[in-house]
């Protein structure tokens, strides 16, 4: 009985919360029927609500900015309006801080969580997965001696909490599993590892950040 439950947990278990988080996400997203006016809402036209319409909604909204930002009138008033956040007080820094970073994570030619490594913390002998953000910059620089590259260290199973590190490039270790492939080793806690890329004489072989670390590219920054 024991083996036959936890065999059903297995099967229920991860169903239940990907249909828990696809209902809070549809959810949420139905929140947008309340832009439309009173008269032209389901409820009104139809006498109940449509679950996933303000879903549909959303995305034809995200789609229809998206094009419209994509052509010059678009980017006038894109510019206009930041112009306009811009003189807001306490709106402005949290608008740019936000803006910069959803520029970097998203932007399709940034060089964010593009690349996997492996480092060692947080001592000598203890390795983790980390990810490549940049390089240090500004006034960074000049107070580090030698080649340093940004790092964000993702804790598990929460990968969206972490730590900043900058460490020196002869430290890291560039790894050829995918970003996504890393996520999932953290997010498991280690229990989904990666599909193995080498033989197993190599993969019993002990790292070693200074010798074998494979250079990371330098116009990354």
């Amino acid at each position: 009985m024991k083996r036959y439950f936890i065999t059903g947990l297995l099967i229920w278990v991860p169903l239940a919360i990907t249909a828990w988080v696809l209902v809070l996400i549809v959810g949420t997203m139905d929140q947008s029927m309340r832009l439309l006016p009173t008269a032209i809402q389901p409820r009104t036209l139809l006498g109940f609500d449509i679950p996933g319409a303000g879903a549909i909604l959303t995305l034809l909204i995200i789609i229809t900015t998206g094009l419209l930002a994509a052509n010059f009138i678009g980017q006038q008033l894109v510019r206009w309006w930041e112009h306009l956040l811009a003189r807001i007080p306490v709106v402005n820094s949290i608008y740019n801080s936000v803006k910069q970073v959803s520029d970097t994570l998203f932007s399709s030619s940034g060089n964010a969580f593009r690349k996997a490594l492996l480092v060692e913390y947080p001592r000598r002998g203890a390795w983790t997965i980390a990810f490549l953000t940049g390089r240090p910059g500004a006034d960074l620089l000049r107070h580090l001696d030698g080649d340093f590259v940004s790092v964000y260290v993702p804790t598990t199973p929460n990968p969206t909490s972490g730590f900043f590190l900058m460490l020196p490039r002869t430290d890291v270790i560039e790894l050829e599993m995918s970003v996504d492939t890393a996520l999932k080793y953290v997010i498991s806690m280690g229990v989904v590892a990666p599909p193995s890329t080498h033989s197993k004489k190599s993969a019993a072989s002990k790292p070693s950040a200074a010798a074998v670390a494979p250079p990371i590219d330098p116009t990354i920054t």
